[in-house]
């Protein structure tokens, strides 16, 4: 597979997949099952319990395979963000490829109507799916040059009504949730996540964590990036200047005009409690974006083995607020 942080090739080199390959390649669930243990199991079946390959088939209805070292029946969903669904697989791939293929998302409705299953269902699905995009806090940092913005999601005033405006105090993002990133331009790589504040502890501390210490890096004008401990270049857009030289963060802003339209055009709203979830989608996908969308796919399920999202987690309280703006 190739690396996703290769560039980008033209359009016409990537490997796509029209909807009819789609129903040629998962025609069945024994078709799909195939694909997923292709992905999970690329050398020899191993168990999704204990990682122990001293396996063998079962007779059993939904686990079909016996564990003889830890004496447990599995199925390819063990241990990864699949477990315990009742979904069938070949939903789970087709799920997986709109939402790899939609440049703004899909959102449950969509999905929904598309697979034939609820819509909290098709819900919980896309949340498991984003598990894929829940990277390790470990990350190497970017080599640079890199650009670095912060940007600020939710509702807008205008869209608000009279008594809740009255209700907000100051202009611009009051109310929204604020998301910093970088972009690493030499490998077209994205990184993204919501931040509790915009102040220069906070963004200084977001680039020293992505970078590394001899990174080259632009950013506008604003005053928490002032001092910032990294070889530094800022482009003034207080007096509307978008480009001096290489000086410039029409990348990242080129990143959150996406996100931005996903959120506008196919979500219409996003909770403050979930944006995270979202954030984290939109970087992957745009890190993938050089790959075939066959190796985007099995980039993704591949993903989500280790990972595991239960409900009652997805709608715990995390003190943030679950209305959606």
């Amino acid at each position: 597979m190739k690396r996703a942080s290769q560039k980008s090739p033209g359009r016409a080199e990537r490997r796509r997949i029209t909807l009819l390959q789609l129903q040629e390649m998962f025609p069945d669930e024994d078709a799909a099952r195939r694909w997923f243990e292709s992905i999970y199991w690329p050398n020899e079946r191993c168990c999704g319990h204990c990682g122990s390959v001293r396996t063998t088939e079962a007779s059993h209805a939904k686990m079909p395979y016996w564990c003889t070292d830890c004496r447990s029946y599995f199925s390819v969903k063990t241990g990864t963000a699949l477990a315990s669904s009742k979904v069938p697989l070949r939903k789970w791939a087709i799920a997986i490829y709109l939402e790899q293929t939609g440049l703004k998302g899909i959102s449950s409705m969509k999905l929904k109507r598309d697979i034939g299953v609820s819509q909290p269902t098709a819900w919980f699905m896309l949340h498991r799916i984003r598990e894929a995009w829940n990277r390790p806090s470990a990350t190497p940092p970017f080599n640079g040059p890199v650009e670095v913005d912060e940007t600020h999601v939710g509702g807008r005033r205008r869209n608000m009504s009279a008594r809740r405006r009255e209700s907000l105090t100051g202009r611009g993002a009051v109310a929204m949730t604020a998301v910093a990133g970088v972009r690493d331009r030499e490998i077209n790589e994205v990184r993204a996540q919501v931040v509790d504040h915009t102040d220069a502890e906070t963004l200084q501390g977001f680039v020293r964590q992505n970078t590394r210490p001899d990174a080259m890096v632009y950013s506008d004008d604003a005053g928490a990036y002032r001092g910032v401990p990294r070889q530094h270049e800022t482009v003034r857009h207080s007096v509307g200047e978008y480009v001096r030289e290489q000086a410039h963060t029409n990348g990242i802003e080129s990143f959150w005009a996406v996100l931005k339209r996903a959120h506008k055009g196919t979500f219409h709203k996003i909770s403050p409690k979930h944006l995270h979830r979202y954030v984290l989608e939109f970087a992957g996908k745009h890190n993938l974006r050089s790959l075939d969308t066959r190796e985007q796919m099995a980039h993704v399920a591949s993903a989500l083995i280790g990972k595991r999202l239960l409900h009652r987690d997805l709608i715990a309280d995390n003190g943030l607020s679950a209305g959606g703006r």
